[in-house]
């Protein structure tokens, strides 16, 4: 132990010098107009691709106007191409190769390939004048993926967003610009019947034929790994899944440990349709859409996930977690549970108070931990403010401030809409210090993530609101993290796990333990494969239902719990057969 400590005290050091951030990100979406004749606009983004180039990152997301540009992960600047040759990007496609970035948009008619040698700079071109439509009939192709294999140098495209048609593939000409070369084959149906989480609904829990959607494809160790989002991106459970083959275009086999992407539970829901890539240190994350459907179903945000390959090839993204700071890795990792800071939650169902309430839209709703409900301030005149009283002096580490649409009306992401507010903390609601200032920033931060630069003790938090360039000022969630300094919780005990008639749902039931804040269910095909996790909250009860099971597929189950303190031992790993 005398030799070890000092390494231990040195990573604990080297960690607490790394910047953090935290899901979703934080990034100026952009006002969406996919409902323009209901007089609804909002936020929003979805269906990510982040493409490393260059040693640097780009993000093209859905109807965006534009796309994103970090050198680091962390800090994001917006792009409006100099030249847009088309209405505006859907679920598009990229690729970087050489000094080369490729980009295409989803389409039903021919559309262009754009290319650019200077992407930071918003500087486009046509790679090709348009792709034709594809051969027989296939439509599409919607949802696309580009794929350069550097294992034999052939290009290849797949393609699909349906609930009846699959995921095709198709391989394209270098000779010809990546015209079309052959035809589309047919790559991916979901079958609901077998695979628990492909289907629909809210905790799968609907008869509604599932989508397919959102391909992606990675080579890692001579295997071809194609994913796929599913069952639909309205609910919870949208999560990303793979097949693997020796070849680029199959045959391709069902992967048993689906979904690889899976975030069903807590503040950050939903986890389907992104990509995977690896970042400059060579570390493989994976992105997704994390759902919030105020203004309707399909107003989103974006997430990303340490996800890799463990040295069986299984595919994994780790979602424990997934929507706590998290240390932006400086190197390659050992594995991504290193990166979760331990800076709890402080502030659910922490008491709320504000300055003053537009109907029924009370405080209350602020430490819910649930985007879908909301504060509406009487005004948006600045010096609106809201207070969380965490009930006790604690460490605070960061904060996140979650704004929301509400009746905004029409208008368009433009220099009038930005952000600004500062934050005040107390230790007797009396007397306040700065925590934090955003008071002249001309920055539109939906999400905003603020780390403190050195740790601070209180127990009141305010937020006072400046302006925001919607018509009414709303927050869903003020997010406060830290540790409470008191006792880690309890292993939950009694803890049982029962496989239902229907193979691909499973019970699971534990002791409540005191003091919890929540609790983490931890699953997967073998006792040290648990990359699932499904996060519920302590006052939610202590029954859950897991319905994302593979007919045939024996799974091994645990549970944690955690408090404002830390997480608890893990249980013993139970079996669950059929």
């Amino acid at each position: 132990m005398k030799t070890l400590l000092p390494f231990l005290l040195l990573v604990a050091g080297h960690l607490a010098a790394q910047p953090t951030w935290c899901n979703p990100l934080d990034i100026n979406y952009q006002y969406n107009f996919e409902q323009l004749n209901d007089n609804i606009s909002y936020r929003s983004g979805a269906d990510p691709v982040i493409i490393h180039h260059k040693g640097e990152y780009y993000l093209f997301a859905t109807i965006s106007g534009g796309y994103w540009h970090s050198s680091d992960l962390l800090h994001w600047r917006y792009i409006r191409p100099l030249r847009w040759p088309f209405e505006d990007n859907c679920a598009p496609a990229a690729w970087s190769i050489g000094d080369t970035l490729l980009l295409f948009q989803s389409a039903v008619d021919p559309r262009p390939i754009l290319y650019s040698t200077k992407p930071e700079t918003g500087e486009l071109h046509f790679y090709n004048r348009w792709l034709p439509r594809l051969p027989d009939g296939v439509i599409g192709p919607w949802d696309p993926a580009l794929f350069h294999d550097t294992r034999s140098g052939r290009w290849f495209m797949y393609f699909g967003s349906s609930n009846l048609y699959p995921v095709y593939g198709i391989e394209l000409d270098p000779a010809k610009r990546l015209a079309y070369k052959g035809k589309a084959k047919e790559l991916i149906y979901l079958h609901p019947a077998e695979h628990g989480w492909e289907r629909f609904g809210p905790n799968h829990t609907d008869t509604i034929k599932p989508f397919v959607e959102g391909a992606w494809m990675t080579e890692h160790g001579g295997k071809y790994y194609l994913q796929y989002g599913a069952p639909g991106t309205e609910y919870n459970v949208y999560a990303n899944g793979t097949y693997v083959a020796e070849d680029p275009m199959g045959p391709f086999t069902y992967a048993p440990y689906n979904p690889v992407s899976y975030k069903p539970g807590g503040f950050v829901v939903g986890a389907g349709h992104g990509n995977t890539f690896q970042d400059k240190h060579g570390n493989f994350w994976n992105t997704g859409t994390p759902w919030v459907a105020v203004n309707w179903n399909f107003e989103r945000r974006i997430a990303m996930f340490p996800a890799g390959f463990d040295a069986d090839g299984q595919m994994f993204s780790h979602t424990r977690f997934g929507d706590f700071p998290q240390y932006l890795p400086d190197g390659k990792w050992s594995s991504p549970e290193d990166l979760f800071t331990g800076w709890m939650l402080l502030s659910y169902r922490k008491p709320a108070m504000a300055s003053s309430t537009r109907d029924t839209f009370n405080a209350s709703r602020v430490t819910d931990e649930n985007p879908r409900s909301y504060w509406v301030a009487g005004s948006a005149r600045p010096g609106e403010w809201l207070q969380v009283d965490l009930q006790r002096n604690c460490t605070l580490r960061a904060l996140q401030i979650n704004y929301t649409d509400y009746q905004s009306g029409v208008f368009a992401s433009d220099s009038s809409v930005y952000t600004q507010f500062r934050l005040w903390h107390s230790t007797d609601g009396l007397h306040w210090d700065t925590l934090a200032n955003q008071w002249n920033s001309r920055r539109d931060r939906p999400n905003a993530y603020l780390e403190l630069p050195r740790p601070v003790k209180a127990r009141f938090v305010r937020f006072e609101h400046r302006y925001v360039g919607a018509r009414h000022l709303a927050i869903s969630d003020i997010r406060v993290f830290g540790n409470a300094g008191g006792p880690l919780p309890g292993t939950p005990a009694d803890f049982r796990v029962q496989r239902q008639s229907d193979g691909r749902n499973a019970t699971v039931r534990w002791a409540p333990v005191l003091g919890a804040v929540g609790y983490n269910i931890r699953w997967g095909i073998a006792p040290d494969k648990l990359y699932q996790c499904w996060q519920v909250w302590a006052d939610a009860g202590n029954t859950v239902d897991i319905r994302a099971l593979n007919l045939g597929q024996t799974y091994f189950f645990a549970i944690e719990a955690f408090n404002e303190n830390g997480v608890s031992a893990l249980s013993e790993v139970l079996e669950g057969r059929e």
